[in-house]
């Protein structure tokens, strides 16, 4: 009976003390307080993601730069819209840009004389007449003679008897376009052949470019000839040939060999007149008698310069006159 009564008892305490635990936490009319709702510290680093849900009105995200440079290193954009520093870098760049050339220049003058070309390519159209008609007519010409202003020759457009690359570099072109169109009246056009009609023009001239040198150099001859000098005398002779060409199309093989032949003679002549004031002595140059073994080994290589044009000449036009 005790124990039956006990245990209400205990219950009863127990009950009145989880009452009273929870009246404590209980506002005044015995309502409970609202929970208490954590905020969030924005960029916190305990915090993986932030909702940003409900703040779809936010500013866009500007980057903070600190100082004078932020994240990577770069610079803040107003240095770069000041007007000094902007100047500042303009300069510098100009500078550099200056240097670059000038390194460029030198490197360039090193291996291919560009100031030099400039100088057979100084030529006007009154040049190109006189010189075109000094190719096909030269018995009448007198004077062979280079005119030197300072111990430098005259430009091409005021000597005629100055070499130039011009004359040279336009009739190797206009030789291409007249061969092809030779081919394509004949139904024997084609890109591989023209390509290898060029390459073959252009191996021969190399080839006797280089035995000319290897033959001033043999005989010592000691002339103020130069490779650009060579290269401007043996490409005189594309006149020729081109003229040889248009005459085989216009009055057939005939009118070929007629062109052609007076475009020969006219070239050997003129490389003789033009060589012997290089190669030959100044005696010679003056008309007086050769003498000496050296004087006739060089008046015999300005004979052979001269007389291996026609060969030439002949051996790039034949096979395109049918």
């Amino acid at each position: 009976v005790r124990m039956r009564i006990a245990a209400p008892r205990r219950l009863g305490r127990e009950l009145g003390a989880a009452m009273d635990h929870s009246g404590s936490n209980s506002g005044p009319a015995g309502f409970r307080h609202p929970a208490k709702v954590r905020t969030r510290v924005p960029g916190h680093p305990s915090h993986l993601f932030e909702d940003t849900s409900g703040n779809m009105d936010a500013q866009p995200f500007e980057p903070v730069y600190e100082g004078h440079t932020a994240g990577f290193g770069l610079a803040r954009p107003g240095i770069l819209s000041d007007p000094m520093m902007s100047n500042l870098a303009m300069a510098y760049g100009s500078s550099l840009a200056s240097q670059g050339k000038n390194i460029v220049d030198k490197n360039i003058d090193r291996f291919i004389p560009v100031s030099r070309l400039k100088y057979y390519f100084a030529v006007d159209t009154i040049y190109v007449a006189k010189k075109l008609r000094l190719l096909i007519f030269p018995y009448m010409h007198q004077n062979w003679e280079v005119q030197y202003q300072q111990d430098t020759p005259v430009a091409p457009r005021v000597e005629i008897n100055a070499p130039d690359l011009y004359i040279p570099a336009m009739a190797f072109i206009t030789y291409l376009l007249v061969a092809g169109f030779a081919l394509g009246t004949q139904s024997r056009f084609s890109p591989e052949i023209l390509g290898m009609l060029a390459s073959t023009a252009m191996i021969w001239l190399v080839i006797e470019v280089f035995a000319v040198l290897l033959s001033l150099y043999l005989v010592t001859v000691n002339t103020d000839l130069t490779t650009i000098d060579l290269v401007a005398f043996a490409g005189y002779k594309y006149v020729g040939m081109i003229i040889g060409v248009i005459a085989g199309l216009m009055f057939g093989r005939m009118g070929y060999y007629i062109a052609l032949a007076w475009c020969c003679i006219s070239v050997v002549v003129f490389m003789i007149r033009t060589l012997r004031l290089k190669i030959l002595s100044e005696a010679a140059a003056e008309g007086v008698l050769v003498r000496g073994t050296r004087n006739q080994l060089r008046m015999y290589l300005t004979m052979a310069i001269a007389a291996v044009q026609p060969f030439f000449m002949y051996w790039l036009t034949y096979h395109l006159i049918r």
